[in-house]
């Protein structure tokens, strides 16, 4: 997943790549929103390699998630409104299995 979010999706966004500057320019709310979310999708995939972030990264992730799915139905017509979905719940899957280092250990 780390992989998807750092190559596939963020770094696209990121610069400005063809593929997702179609999107945005759909979603008609400038540039700003497509560099936010590539920056967030990059740091979500830097937090997914971390032991210690995987289930904080993974949650983000999945508020991103949740927004694109927003989107996708009030800008986009609901077109691959399944992706986000699909997406998010992989992450949830992967924040609740690593939902021990979200605690603070105690100290005894």
């Amino acid at each position: 997943m780390a992989l998807f979010y750092g190559v596939a999706s963020g770094v696209p966004k990121v610069v400005a790549h063809s593929s997702a500057t179609v999107t945005f320019d759909a979603i008609g709310w400038g540039d700003w929103l497509m560099y936010l979310t590539g920056v967030l999708e990059l740091a979500g995939a830097v937090g997914l390699l971390v032991p210690r972030m995987v289930a904080l990264a993974a949650l983000g992730l999945v508020g991103v998630m949740l927004g694109a799915e927003v989107f996708t139905w009030v800008f986009l017509d609901g077109v691959n409104w399944a992706t986000p979905l699909i997406a998010a719940a992989l992450l949830g899957a992967v924040a609740y299995g690593r939902r021990r280092t979200l605690t603070v250990p105690r100290r005894h």
